[in-house]
């Protein structure tokens, strides 16, 4: 990608394709408040589409500094938490509306003040960035187009809330509060863009579900149409009776929630009956719905791929651009016929950029490596690649010992054959404690004598506490502390021994059936020591190969999936809004229906005691009357475990038109989100398989460069 410089005048916006560098000759202390900027672009994948006069640049650090950012973060969880409070509130301990007592609801002003406070955060945030970009840029950006006009519709919604006295049905900023997390994160816009793209493959699958679905939905009325014999029509009369009902039986079939009740009637009587079944099943579940994780997975690593691209692009311009700021500082022309810069001159720039300590060392000691006191463009490009490199993890040197008995201990308790042993003391405890348990398991807590317990805990801990004492001998402090594995395993120790000198201290062993003192009881002491030891035997998986991987890719998932979530959040919130706004207190409890109509009355009669149905399951606290028992809601029909019953019970309350809610929820979180998440899955254990097997175990703790799509989450 070519990139050309000319000298201006200070204040002008740099461009990305061809771009600008503003200095003046002789105001050094400019340039290299620049190139220390452009730098810190280029570590974080920014544009260097800003302003760069003193002031400017001035802003702009302080912009991105880590207090403000974080205090932007907090206003939008802030403004986004706010649905927990606000009218219908969620303070309560049960969502069960038999139970359920009158939650606090606040004042009006209260909720009201807080969010005015972030919208003015939020009309700074924007000012700000159209400010440091310019005019030019900020019309192209749609996005901070979008957030200007989501801030100016909250600010009127609000206004008419204030003039009601805070009595309005419905409230239209709740429904853009999501979009100011969305701007606020280029990976949430990048991961949408993703979506964006993947659309049409998706839609097409989406569209030949659809056409699975008709198809037999139509077959499936033929086959199970109303006989005169009244006990033939098991199946017409619960699954087939018309076509809204034959499709919605057939949709839940195709996630496997109703199988197999969808088919028992006719399966009971013609076991040929069972083959429509299977067929819908096996085309729709397993054939079609694999495709569409295999698209999402395809289009979805081929567009982060060339993400990665993107962001090598961006850093290599905010590295070309500080060298020639530098270049113009030296020479005073960039004309030159050899470009460089001096070596000084850069470690002075490096002194200032916010950057993580080890980084910057590792470029000083490349720097350090170059024997003459001017870098050209090929060497100065290459100090910046040791940012792609993770910091190298060194275990201290083990203590010297003159004693030869110190000697041998440090020998035995180094070898990692202590570790395989440790390991299996841990397993046996373990096992000790379950065989313990499923004896006494039909006692009661008043009835079981813990002292046999105690005591083969008692031995275990001391081990452990032995083991600890030895490895730290063996190792010194700074070499135990050095892995990770140790201080888990250090830290549950610890706490294991003060928990059992608690116990001895105040239950003398032996005892007899001791009544509760202090704040736990007995039992309650020792069931904490046992879930700990469990807890503790986590320390094996480092040492199983294939077992470590599984555990550094669900690591990494939950480190790299910020954007994931955040978008997943934005969904679970909108979608939560909506149904508040659509079900709030459509579903009463019994003895709460007076205000219902007859006909719905009739209805819910004939289900009310319905194998299976929404009353018949006590299913009560599954409701839309406030934000945080819609969130539970949403989650438990994304399982799709028995998600019908839901769909069913708010159509009985309502209409038939509300399963087109419950249906796109499904297709958004089930279909598009659980596939994502998959293919997230398969690209970080496709990752780590692969180093696993370029590498050693040593060498995959010493990580080199990193070249996939996990330069993204970094």
């Amino acid at each position: 990608m070519s990139v050309t410089t000319n000298v201006i005048q200070p204040g002008v916006t740099v461009r990305q394709k061809s771009y600008s560098v503003s200095v003046w000759v002789d105001d050094g202390a400019l340039c290299i408040q620049q190139a220390a900027v452009f730098i810190e672009d280029a570590i974080k994948y920014r544009s260097i589409n800003h302003r760069v006069d003193s002031s400017s640049l001035y802003l702009y650090r302080w912009y991105y500094s880590r207090i403000c950012q974080w205090s932007l973060g907090f206003t939008i969880a802030l403004v986004l938490a706010l649905a927990f409070v606000e009218q219908p509130s969620s303070l309560s301990y049960t969502s069960d509306p038999r139970f359920r007592p009158e939650p606090w609801e606040p004042p009006c002003g209260l909720t009201e003040s807080i969010e005015l406070v972030c919208l003015i955060v939020f009309s700074a945030d924007v000012t700000i960035k159209s400010y440091l970009i310019g005019w030019d840029e900020f019309r192209k950006s749609k996005w901070l187009i979008g957030y200007l006009l989501a801030i100016s519709v909250s600010i009127i919604d609000w206004t008419l809330s204030m003039s009601m006295v805070c009595d309005e049905n419905l409230r239209v900023r709740r429904i853009l509060r999501p979009f100011f997390l969305l701007q606020n994160s280029s990976l949430m816009k990048k991961t949408l863009k993703c979506l964006k793209r993947t659309l049409p493959e998706i839609t097409s699958v989406i569209l030949l579900l659809g056409l699975h679905l008709c198809l037999f939905t139509m077959i499936g009325m033929l086959l199970f149409a109303k006989s005169e014999d009244p006990n033939e029509n098991g199946e017409w009369e619960e699954y087939f009776r018309d076509l809204p009902r034959s499709f919605t039986s057939l949709l839940v079939l195709l996630t496997t929630a109703n199988n197999p009740d969808v088919m028992i009637p006719a399966y009971s009587l013609n076991r040929g009956y069972s083959i429509f079944f299977i067929l819908f099943s096996a085309f729709g579940t397993y054939f079609l719905m694999s495709l569409l994780t295999a698209i999402i997975y395809n289009q979805f690593r081929g567009y982060l791929l060339m993400s990665v691209q993107t962001y090598f692009i961006r850093r290599r311009l905010g590295i070309k651009a500080a060298f020639h700021v530098l270049h113009c500082q030296e020479t005073g022309d960039i004309q030159d016929t050899i470009e460089c810069v001096r070596l000084d001159a850069l470690l002075e720039v490096m002194s200032r950029v916010q950057i993580k300590s080890y980084y910057r060392q590792a470029i000083f000691k490349e720097a350090q490596k170059y024997s003459s006191s001017f870098l050209e463009w090929d060497a100065f490009k290459k100090l910046f690649d040791e940012l792609d490199k993770d910091l190298i993890k060194e275990h201290p040197p083990m203590p010297q010992y003159n004693s030869p008995s110190l000697q041998r201990l440090q020998l035995v308790f180094s070898h990692h054959y202590t570790t395989v042993l440790g390991n299996v003391v841990a397993l046996s405890n373990v096992i000790c404690i379950c065989t313990i348990l499923v004896l006494k398991s039909d006692q009661f807590i008043s009835e079981r004598d813990n002292n046999f317990l105690e005591v083969i805990n008692c031995c275990f801990i001391t081990y452990y506490l032995l083991e600890m004492a030895m490895k730290i001998l063996a190792f010194g402090w700074r070499g135990y502390l050095s892995y990770r594995n140790n201080i888990w395993d250090g830290f549950l120790t610890i706490v294991l021994l003060v928990l059992q000198i608690a116990i001895c201290i105040t239950w003398k062993i032996p005892h007899q059936k001791p009544a509760p003192r202090g704040l736990m009881s007995l039992w309650e002491l020792v069931r904490l020591v046992n879930m700990l030891i469990v807890f503790r035997f986590l320390r094996i998986i480092p040492d199983i190969k294939l077992m470590a991987l599984v555990a550094s890719t669900v690591v990494d998932l939950v480190r790299n999936l910020r954007a994931f979530a955040g978008i997943l959040l934005v969904v679970y919130y909108v979608f939560a809004v909506f149904g508040i706004w659509l079900f709030e207190g459509t579903i009463t409890a019994p003895g709460k229906t007076s205000a219902m109509s007859n006909s719905s009355m009739v209805n819910i009669s004939l289900f009310t005691m319905q194998c299976g149905s929404y009353e018949q399951l006590g299913y009560w606290p599954n409701n839309f009357d406030d934000f945080a028992s819609a969130i539970v809601l949403l989650y438990n029909i994304m399982v799709v475990n028995n998600w019908q019953v839901f769909m069913d019970a708010y159509t009985r309350y309502t209409t038939e038109w509300s399963k087109v809610y419950f249906v796109l929820w499904w297709l958004t979180s089930s279909v598009m989100w659980v596939n994502l998440f998959v293919a997230l899955i398969l690209e970080n254990f496709i990752y780590k398989w692969d180093r696993s097997h370029a590498c050693t175990a040593t060498e995959m703790e010493r990580t080199g460069n990193q070249t996939s799509v996990q330069l993204m989450f970094k």
